[in-house]
């Protein structure tokens, strides 16, 4: 059964970019290819800071629009807690 994630990448300006993926790593290694989204592309390198993982795509794309509303204190917080 394929795994689902969330991930919240540091990028080079101290910003923090949320996002989905079945393989992180690879997708990772995509933005710091600068292949990645274009909020990433411009600050370079991201490093992986939090991730959760899910069995449905569904469930990791909820996860994700409900991470991206929360202000950058919450997000903080939860890789904290992470």
């Amino acid at each position: 059964m394929d795994k689902h994630y969330i991930y919240i990448v540091k990028c080079k300006d101290g910003s923090l970019y949320t996002g989905y993926a079945k393989d992180v790593n690879k997708r990772i290694s995509k933005h710091n290819s600068g292949h990645g989204a274009k909020y990433t592309k411009i600050r370079r390198p991201v490093q992986l800071v939090y991730q959760e993982v899910f069995d449905t795509k569904s469930e990791a794309l909820k996860r994700e629009y409900e991470i991206k509303t929360f202000s950058r204190q919450k997000k903080l917080e939860l890789i904290k807690e992470g």
